[in-house]
């Protein structure tokens, strides 16, 4: 984990040192407006609109771009933002971009693409993928942008809607450690715990692997409580003894109760974690590593997406076994 204290605290000030220590403290009273980098951000989705949001509300300058124009001229009518029409605009604007869109060719399509990032990039400009996309796609992007003197992270998060509008997210970066310590104040106003994975793909791997556990433990949870559930067992209890067990998972104790009162509103979309599971089963054949388990999680999730439920937290991927047993897991 990367802390804001393992930044060079001396800097220019440490070889401009004097005795004269009330003339350093003078020097060190700089202006925040005079020192803000201007920032972009790019897809503001459930994730990325609350996230842009914490970097407006901070005082930044922040260039802002979506597919859904309205809400780049939502988000810009407080603070120092601008909507712009296309994602080159957004980064002929700024210093530090973060983007976070929903699968690969999204990100394709907005870095590379016509009027994409890459026609009007800053050098030496930061990018910060906070998308979950193949790590594959996002070295391709990377290598597109070192062309042009620009540095690459691929920064995946996880919190899902109140880690967003919280800025108590969880990110997972690869690429140039040093261009994450420049990007870190402003990851800071979205997230509260960095893990640095290594070079560029790592955070994306990290991030795939922590997906796929959560619908192997979310796709076992849905076969338990259906099994009980059929077999005369009160969700409730059931859910206790899960608690006070070695069986005992975070994910659950937080997903059940919604799933009890059948409210199955997005934090998390199923279609999303579906394309996750997608992209760690790539990865496990790219370097041949068998995943039996996850590959019948990802069906069931596919099963779930055909049946309507796609755009539901990706709780729902119960709802299949359900219809399939004729039992419904509520109180």
């Amino acid at each position: 984990m990367i802390d804001a204290s393992e930044l060079d605290q001396g800097g220019p000030f440490r070889q401009s040192y004097r005795p004269q220590r009330p003339a350093i403290e003078k020097r060190l009273q700089f202006n925040k407006e005079e020192t803000l980098a201007q920032l972009g951000f790019l897809g503001l989705g459930i994730m990325g609109y609350p996230m842009a949001e914490h970097l407006v509300k901070d005082g930044n300058e922040v260039a802002l771009w979506s597919h859904t124009g309205s809400k780049a001229k939502e988000l810009a009518r407080g603070g120092k933002a601008t909507a712009c029409s296309t994602p080159k605009e957004v980064a002929e604007r700024a210093d530090f971009i973060f983007y976070c869109v929903g699968d690969s060719a999204m990100a394709r399509q907005i870095t590379l693409g016509a009027d994409g990032m890459i026609e009007g990039v800053r050098h030496g400009a930061v990018i910060a993928d906070c998308s979950t996309i193949s790590p594959a796609a996002s070295k391709e992007i990377g290598a597109a942008f070192a062309k042009k003197g620009v540095h690459f992270l691929d920064a995946p998060c996880t919190g899902s809607r109140p880690g967003a509008e919280g800025g108590t997210l969880t990110f997972m970066i690869g690429g140039e450690k040093s261009a994450y310590q420049s990007a870190k104040p402003y990851f800071d106003l979205m997230g509260k715990t960095f893990y640095y994975c290594g070079a560029a793909g790592q955070g994306l791997q990290a991030k795939l692997t922590q997906n796929l556990i959560l619908a192997n433990i979310m796709e076992a949870f849905s076969e338990g409580m259906v099994l009980a559930t059929k077999g005369g067992i009160a969700p409730e209890l059931m859910l206790d003894i899960l608690n006070n067990s070695a069986a005992k998972s975070g994910l659950i104790a937080y997903k059940a109760p919604f799933i009890f009162a059948r409210d199955f509103r997005t934090n998390f979309s199923l279609k999303w974690m579906a394309k996750d599971v997608g992209l760690a089963l790539e990865s496990g054949k790219s370097m041949e590593v068998p995943l039996p388990i996850t590959a019948v999680t990802e069906q069931m999730m596919r099963a779930a997406v055909a049946s309507g439920y796609g755009d539901e937290d990706f709780c729902s991927t119960i709802r299949v076994l359900e219809e399939w047993t004729g039992v419904t897991v509520q109180k």
